[in-house]
C-alpha cells in the first residue's frame, strides 16, 4: 500500500494494491506495521464502527478530548464518501485548515486521522457505507463536535452531494471561532505529547 501525509500533519492517505481476477478482488485495506512505518506507532485498535448514509449526509465534525482523543481508520466498503481530515489543534502551524480524501469502492482508499484532528465526511452516494477502526471506545462525556457549514472552515461539498443532511446535534454545535472561545479546541502541544507518549509505548 501507498501511505501519504495529508497537508494537514498528522492524517494520511492510504491506497491499497488490488489483486483483481475473473473471481473477483483482494487487497489488503489496513497493516499495523505499514501504518507505523509511517505514523511512527501502531492503531492501538479498541473498536470499529459501520455507518450507512444516504446521498448529501454530512457527519461531522467530531472529535475527542486529549489526552486520550480517538484516532480513526477510514474506508469506503460501498458507494463513496468525501472524507475531511479539519486541523482544530490550538497552536497548530495549520489550525483551521483541512485536507481530503475520496473514499469509494473503486480505489478503495482509506484515510487515518490523528487524535485531537477533526473528522467529517458527506456521502457523495446512496448507501455510502463506511467503517472505522478506532483507538478507543465510544465516550459521549469527552466527544464533542464543530458545525461543519461554518464559512470559517469552508468545506467544499462537492454538487453531486445535494443538499446537506444533517443530524440536530451536528447543526447546533458550534463555530470554530466559539470552540475557541470556550476552550474546547485540543492544543497542538497536546497532541503532540499524546503522540510521542504512544510512539513510546511500542518501544
Amino acid at each position: 500500500m501507498q501511505i501519504r501525509e495529508l497537508s494537514v500533519p498528522d492524517a494520511y492517505e492510504i491506497t491499497p494494491k488490488q489483486f483483481g481476477d475473473d473471481r473477483g478482488l483482494f487487497a489488503e485495506w489496513y497493516r499495523f506495521d505499514a501504518l507505523e512505518d509511517v505514523v511512527g506507532h501502531a492503531l492501538d485498535l479498541k473498536q470499529a464502527n459501520l455507518s450507512v448514509s444516504k446521498r448529501g449526509v454530512l457527519r461531522g465534525i467530531h472529535f475527542a478530548d486529549l489526552p486520550g482523543g480517538q484516532a480513526k481508520y477510514v474506508m469506503a466498503a460501498h458507494g463513496a464518501v468525501l472524507d475531511f481530515a479539519i486541523d482544530i489543534r490550538v497552536g497548530s502551524p495549520t489550525f483551521g485548515k483541512w485536507d481530503s480524501v475520496l473514499l469509494d469502492d473503486v480505489d478503495r482508499r482509506a484515510i487515518y486521522v490523528g487524535e485531537g484532528i477533526g473528522h467529517a465526511f458527506v456521502a457523495l452516494t446512496d448507501d455510502a457505507t463506511v467503517t472505522y477502526l478506532c483507538s478507543d471506545v465510544f465516550r459521549p462525556e469527552r466527544e464533542h463536535g464543530i458545525n461543519p457549514l461554518d464559512p470559517e472552515i469552508g468545506l467544499r461539498i462537492p454538487a453531486e452531494a445535494g443538499e446537506a443532511l444533517l443530524s440536530p446535534k451536528d447543526a447546533e454545535a458550534p463555530t470554530l471561532a466559539e470552540a475557541l472561545e470556550s476552550g474546547l479546541l485540543p492544543t497542538w502541544e497536546a497532541a503532540r505529547e499524546h503522540y510521542a507518549s504512544i510512539a513510546t509505548k511500542g518501544l
